[in-house]
């Protein structure tokens, strides 16, 4: 048999198929979860090794450090059945140990293996895709998707609109935004709900000061995202840049307390965001209340969670900062530092070159060391796409460095950056407040 794209599977039953076939429409969605529909395949072919790996998969694709003793049996389990797969079935059992084994790059390598000989197999491309981004590969988060966007020639095909919105935000990473912008616009322009569409021009908008009509593009759309959608709360964060980029605190905090919260069900995916979006108001002087206790309290820093990604390790010491404990914060880094090394993997590289300093960096902010927290984070700076997440994620840099120029004995680095902002964007609410308070100027405001 083969799958709606014309990929080989290793089941006769077509009530599996089908399942399989809503988890991977559920995983490019984001709308629901996907596990009901796993159970369903695997009930349908308990021998079919694939609604395993998809399960295994959907699982390691949270980078949730709790549930990858559940994704290693899911492995497991479906290791018996792999001799009866085929090759592409097979391919990404190899990919998924390598995942797991913290070989993020390998793992990658082996899905654009598995997309030459199979352009149409989404699930590879969505993973890659993922991980692509964790990895903060841009290149590959819209060259990936290129290689293999013109063999889906299909118009009517339900998964099209997922794969234009992956290659709308690999191009807005990649400053081609009025590319981006076009092409997330046509994932929309049908009846299905893309979300990761309305992400990729939310982020064009982002990186171009449109801030009132990203405003404007994220309430228009709210049907799409805010509701049902396990996406909401990266949404929600994007709707609040755009009233920080307006100063409008308030605003800002609305849409913390309505997507986003500080709550001890959420995955560590919410929690990032929740903590950007709160270190930039704390960088603002804005009044969070105890919206940084709560979300601290909620966040799982044991051994086992200490050291598994980089991006994640930092967000969870601004939850500590901003909360106040630096004596936990400075005992969370010495743990990711030491778990990271021994942990291997792609990213103990990145632990020990950018993950540890900027670490570094954030203490010595705390302690309101600003000298030393621009000399620990500027030179990071030039390298820090390899740490992971998007461009407007790690803007949280620039900001810090900025703040920090504010309070050192020279504004010269703060200085630096908005004269790069400036020429990079119209000045906004948000960039004029830097610009003055770095001493920029009047004129060179535009």
């Amino acid at each position: 048999m083969f799958d709606a794209r014309g990929n080989p599977v290793s089941t006769r039953s077509s009530e599996a198929l089908d399942a399989t076939e809503r988890a991977l429409w559920r995983m490019m969605s984001f709308y629901g979860t996907p596990l009901d529909d796993f159970a369903i395949a695997q009930a349908a072919d308990p021998q079919w090794a694939l609604p395993l790996l998809m399960h295994a998969g959907f699982l390691l694709s949270l980078t949730e450090p709790s549930v990858m003793p559940a994704a290693r049996a899911l492995l497991d389990r479906a290791e018996p059945m792999i001799a009866h797969s085929n090759h592409r079935e097979r391919d990404h059992l190899v990919a998924l140990h390598t995942l797991l084994a913290g070989d993020w790059h390998g793992a990658c390598n082996e899905w654009e293996a598995l997309l030459l000989q199979h352009p149409r197999d989404a699930l590879a491309l969505q993973w890659a895709h993922l991980f692509d981004f964790y990895r903060g590969d841009s290149a590959n988060l819209r060259q990936r998707v290129a290689r293999v966007l013109p063999e889906w020639d299909d118009p009517s095909d339900p998964l099209l609109p997922y794969v234009l919105g992956l290659y709308a935000f690999g191009l807005e990473e990649n400053q081609l935004y009025a590319q981006a912008e076009a092409t997330g616009r046509q994932a929309l322009a049908g009846d299905a709900k893309v979300p990761w569409a309305i992400h990729a021009v939310a982020h064009v908008m982002e990186m171009q000061g449109r801030y009132e009509e990203g405003a404007e593009w994220m309430a228009q759309l709210s049907a799409q995202w805010a509701d049902g959608n396990g996406f909401s709360g990266h949404m929600g964060w994007h709707h609040a840049l755009f009233a920080l980029e307006a100063l409008d605190g308030p605003a800002a905090l609305r849409c913390f307390d309505k997507h986003l919260r500080a709550e001890p069900a959420q995955i560590t995916l919410e929690r990032l965001d929740a903590a950007s979006l709160l270190w930039r108001m704390h960088l603002l002087d804005i009044d969070v209340g105890a919206r940084w206790e709560l979300l601290a309290a909620g966040w799982d820093r044991s051994d086992h969670a200490a050291g598994v990604y980089p991006f994640n390790d930092l967000h969870a010491l601004l939850a500590l900062i901003g909360c106040g404990d630096i004596a936990g914060a400075d005992d969370w880094a010495r743990r990711v530092a030491t778990r990271a090394d021994r942990a291997g993997g792609s990213n103990r590289a990145v632990a020990r070159d950018i993950g540890a300093p900027l670490m570094r960096g954030m203490l010595a902010f705390a302690r309101r060391r600003f000298d030393e927290a621009i000399e620990t984070l500027y030179p990071v700076r030039s390298r820090v796409r390899h740490f992971g997440g998007s461009h407007a994620q790690r803007d949280l840099l620039d900001q810090t460095l900025m703040k920090a120029a504010t309070r050192a004995s020279s504004k010269s680095v703060g200085r630096a950056l908005m004269n790069e902002r400036l020429l990079a964007k119209p000045a906004t609410p948000l960039s004029a407040h830097w610009a003055r308070a770095v001493g920029l100027r009047r004129r060179t405001l535009r």
